[in-house]
């Protein structure tokens, strides 16, 4: 059996819904460790819900060649100057944690007993992306057999709170590792990207998300006399068009322009004879590199303002967009795909968020790279079998260029 197949089918068998990692961490630790990893599991989060992060970090050698670098290093050290990093740094990032299954009489196998059939390996999380983590780690061992001594430090990043709140998880490593002046260079998140075949997409950013929840004040009344009462429906409707119809910005050459949606609309007792004293109103922003969530949060404001509404207004910024331009890590993936599959991989920055945003808080290169998309968070999610070996070659070629002087 396929090495990469084998730790899927391992990782699927645990039931990690968020955010309970199931011992799926334990697993990878234990094969990292014996390439000579550093395995560190952060725990974090309240006592009913405790979140799961391991951090795991391999470091590369120097090169020969580099030895001077290396004495000037050492100098700078002497003179509490702080030294560049002599060589980078790539994390495989992901989530061991899954979205709850469902139905299970909806499932024509358990969801979490890995089944193969119809060239199709089934299962919750079998997409969304412990086959992405399987691939990675046994594409750094293939490439730790081959290389053992490389000019690239390797690292894992995995949390099991990308699928719930992401309070407690990979925004709490980052924390830590920026606290200890961690350098990371080039990140690969193990979303699933791909749309219809494998390669065919790569994430190079994502939009951000800006929620807001309004509540438009009024005054409730009987229905009979609206004279007496102060509809904030009403009052609302042409801001609420106003709001539709702004071109809050025209994106970019990477991002679709920033888009406003109304999630949720409440107003009324339930009585067909009440005006209602309030309304609330849930909306949400994503948004690109082209707006900020201030400025956003101001054009917003003065619609308001200028309908004379008397509003309470209350704001949560959930993730700013990142952007990963062509350069070294985007030319790796690329060339891995092109090798292994023949594709160009088309470069997208569509979709929800990812944890990615908190990554690239500290690491300049993120990219997000995976399988076939179709079926995630559905029932009987699903991953083509054939599919597996060719991701952890693509994840392994990335390694091998990246790594090249």
């Amino acid at each position: 059996m396929s090495r990469t197949l084998h730790l899927a089918e391992q990782l699927i068998a645990r039931p990690s819904v968020t955010p309970d990692d199931a011992g799926c961490q334990e697993i990878l630790a234990a094969r990292l460790a014996s390439l000579g990893f550093q395995c560190e599991t952060i725990v974090s989060g309240p006592a009913n819900a405790r979140v799961t992060n391991l951090w795991a970090k391999k470091e590369g050698f120097i090169p020969l060649a580099q030895s001077g670098r290396a004495q000037a290093a050492i100098e700078s050290i002497a003179l509490q100057a702080p030294p560049k990093p002599l060589i980078k740094t790539l994390v495989f990032a992901g989530h061991t944690d899954v979205v709850p299954t469902g139905p299970l009489e909806q499932w024509l196998s358990p969801p979490f007993t890995p089944s193969r059939r119809d060239g199709k390996l089934y299962g919750r999380g079998a997409a969304d992306m412990k086959t992405s983590i399987a691939a990675m780690v046994v594409a750094v061992e293939e490439f730790l057999a081959d290389q053992p001594q490389p000019a690239l430090s390797i690292a894992f990043l995995l949390t099991s709170d990308e699928e719930g709140p992401a309070l407690d998880g990979t925004v709490k490593v980052c924390e830590q590792l920026s606290a200890r002046g961690e350098v990371l260079d080039y990140c690969i998140v193990g979303e699933p990207t791909s749309v219809d075949q494998l390669g065919d997409t790569i994430k190079n950013g994502r939009r951000g998300t800006l929620s807001g929840r309004l509540t438009i004040k009024g005054v409730q009344g009987h229905i009979a006399y609206p004279h007496l009462a102060n509809n904030p429906i009403h009052r609302f409707a042409p801001a609420l068009s106003e709001l539709v119809a702004t071109e809050w910005d025209r994106g970019n050459e990477f991002f679709p322009a920033t888009s406003w949606q109304v999630s949720n609309l409440h107003g009324g007792t339930g009585a067909s004879n009440i005006i209602p004293g309030e309304l609330v109103v849930d909306f949400n922003f994503r948004f690109c590199t082209e707006s900020t969530p201030d400025s956003l949060q101001q054009r917003l404001q003065c619609v308001l303002h200028r309908h004379e509404l008397e509003y309470d207004l209350k704001w949560t910024l959930g993730g700013l967009p990142f952007l990963t331009t062509p350069g070294a890590l985007v030319e790796a993936v690329r060339g891995a795909i092109q090798a292994e599959t023949g594709l160009d991989g088309a470069l997208s920055t569509s979709g929800g968020t990812s944890d990615g945003r908190f990554i690239a808080k500290i690491c300049p290169q993120v990219i997000e790279f995976g399988p076939v998309n179709a079926s995630i968070h559905k029932i009987n999610e699903c991953v083509l079998v054939a599919s597996l070996d060719p991701l952890k070659n693509i994840y392994r070629g990335v390694l091998e260029r990246l790594a090249a002087p």
